[in-house]
């Protein structure tokens, strides 16, 4: 008798069922380079949302270096979303206003701070940057969970790995592809942050060695990931800090977009 037949093939799998797997790849590996899909899609240009955070000490000139990457990722045709923290959506901005200018002669201690800092974010999270990211957006936000670390930890009344533990439940794999620490000395960071017009918040009017106790976290931080975080000199003039922060991103590959939406 004629030998039986080989068993059907399977279908190829659809199209979701291909986005499925490659979210669960950036799931397992949110540190690993930047995932396409075009290795499962033959030929297709489809890309993802990437995350990128700047963090520094005040007037380091976040804001600027923002308005620069935003205008470089819409050359890219990608959509860039411009966000903060604390803040970002209605209620963290609400948040925001209680923690950085409290009632007069009232202030929050540090363990207060932390938590309010955190539901903050999750609701930023949940309501802002995992959306756009999962649109194939670009998010790039002025400080996020690495300031929490910087910043409550050099307060007293809050452990640095209690901090860390409430950051990875926060977070899940939400991690920023990229982040930017902006660096200078603190007394010229300090003198082109007092050329601003308005009052100050509860931590920039801290004391100068607060400000250096920051500089020195962020660069401390900078050494537990090459990856992750970049340090940027704060001084340089701006398009030359955009184009330096630009010519990063090109070599990592990440204008390709990547991130994950968990």
């Amino acid at each position: 008798p004629p030998p039986p037949p080989p068993p059907p093939r399977p279908p190829p799998p659809t199209t979701l069922e291909l986005d499925r797997r490659q979210r669960q790849m950036c799931i397992r590996d949110s540190r690993a380079p930047p995932y396409r899909v075009s290795s499962l899609f033959t030929g297709a240009a489809y890309m993802r949302g990437i995350f990128i955070t700047l963090e520094g000490g005040e007037g380091s000139g976040k804001s600027t270096l923002i308005k620069g990457l935003m205008a470089q990722a819409e050359t890219q045709g990608r959509v860039a979303v411009c966000t903060r923290e604390p803040g970002g959506t209605p209620l963290a901005e609400a948040l925001r206003s209680l923690m950085l200018t409290p009632p007069d002669n009232e202030r929050w201690n540090a363990l207060s701070l932390a938590l309010l800092m955190n539901a903050a974010r999750a609701d930023h999270l949940e309501k802002k940057i995992r959306p756009a990211l999962k649109a194939g957006k670009w998010v790039i936000s002025d400080r996020f969970s690495d300031s929490t670390l910087v910043y409550q930890s050099l307060q007293k009344g809050v452990d640095l790995n209690w901090l860390k533990g409430l950051e990875t439940h926060i977070l899940g794999a939400t991690q920023p592809d990229i982040t930017f620490i902006l660096d200078a000395p603190v007394d010229k960071l300090l003198q082109r942050r007092d050329l601003r017009q308005g009052p100050g918040d509860v931590f920039e009017d801290k004391p100068l060695q607060f400000h250096e106790n920051v500089r020195q976290a962020f660069l401390k931080l900078a050494k537990t990931d090459a990856d992750r975080y970049k340090i940027l000199d704060a001084l340089l003039p701006p398009d030359m800090l955009i184009e330096q922060a630009w010519d990063i991103i090109l070599t990592l590959g990440l204008e390709r977009g990547g991130h994950g939406d968990g």
